[in-house]
Protein backbone atom coordinates (compact mmCIF):
# COMPACT_ATOMS: atom_id res chain seq x y z
CA UNK A 1 0.00 0.00 0.00
CA UNK A 2 1.71 3.17 -1.22
CA UNK A 3 1.35 6.54 0.43
CA UNK A 4 0.03 9.25 -1.87
CA UNK A 5 0.42 12.82 -0.58
CA UNK A 6 -1.97 14.10 -3.25
CA UNK A 7 -4.71 11.64 -2.23
CA UNK A 8 -4.10 12.47 1.42
CA UNK A 9 -4.56 16.23 0.76
CA UNK A 10 -7.74 15.51 -1.22
CA UNK A 11 -9.14 13.55 1.72
CA UNK A 12 -8.15 16.30 4.17
CA UNK A 13 -9.96 18.90 2.04
CA UNK A 14 -12.99 16.60 1.78
CA UNK A 15 -13.15 16.12 5.57
CA UNK A 16 -12.57 19.83 6.24
CA UNK A 17 -15.55 20.66 4.02
CA UNK A 18 -17.77 18.47 6.27
CA UNK A 19 -16.89 20.44 9.42
CA UNK A 20 -19.53 22.79 10.81
CA UNK A 21 -17.46 25.87 11.63
CA UNK A 22 -18.68 28.23 14.38
CA UNK A 23 -19.86 31.69 13.40
CA UNK A 24 -17.97 34.79 14.48
CA UNK A 25 -20.72 35.47 17.06
CA UNK A 26 -20.47 31.96 18.53
CA UNK A 27 -16.68 32.27 18.73
CA UNK A 28 -16.94 35.66 20.46
CA UNK A 29 -19.50 34.42 23.01
CA UNK A 30 -17.47 31.29 23.73
CA UNK A 31 -14.30 33.34 24.20
CA UNK A 32 -16.06 35.72 26.60
CA UNK A 33 -17.43 32.75 28.56
CA UNK A 34 -13.91 31.28 28.86
CA UNK A 35 -12.59 34.57 30.28
CA UNK A 36 -15.53 34.79 32.72
CA UNK A 37 -14.95 31.21 33.92
CA UNK A 38 -11.21 31.86 34.32
CA UNK A 39 -11.97 34.98 36.38
CA UNK A 40 -14.45 33.08 38.58
CA UNK A 41 -12.01 30.19 39.08
CA UNK A 42 -9.26 32.67 39.97
CA UNK A 43 -11.42 34.35 42.60
CA UNK A 44 -12.52 30.98 44.00
CA UNK A 45 -8.98 29.65 44.32
CA UNK A 46 -7.73 32.94 45.80
CA UNK A 47 -10.43 32.82 48.48
CA UNK A 48 -9.83 29.11 49.13
CA UNK A 49 -6.09 29.76 49.44
CA UNK A 50 -6.68 32.58 51.94
CA UNK A 51 -9.04 30.44 54.04
CA UNK A 52 -6.56 27.56 54.10
CA UNK A 53 -3.73 29.98 55.00
CA UNK A 54 -5.74 31.36 57.94
CA UNK A 55 -6.67 27.85 59.16
CA UNK A 56 -3.10 26.58 58.95
CA UNK A 57 -1.76 29.71 60.67
CA UNK A 58 -4.35 29.26 63.44
CA UNK A 59 -3.66 25.53 63.85
CA UNK A 60 0.09 26.01 64.01
CA UNK A 61 -0.19 28.98 66.33
CA UNK A 62 1.79 31.28 64.07
CA UNK A 63 1.02 34.95 64.52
Amino acid sequence: MAFSPFKFLQEVRSETAKVTWPTRRETTITTIMVFVMVALASVFFFVADQVIRVLVTFLLGIH
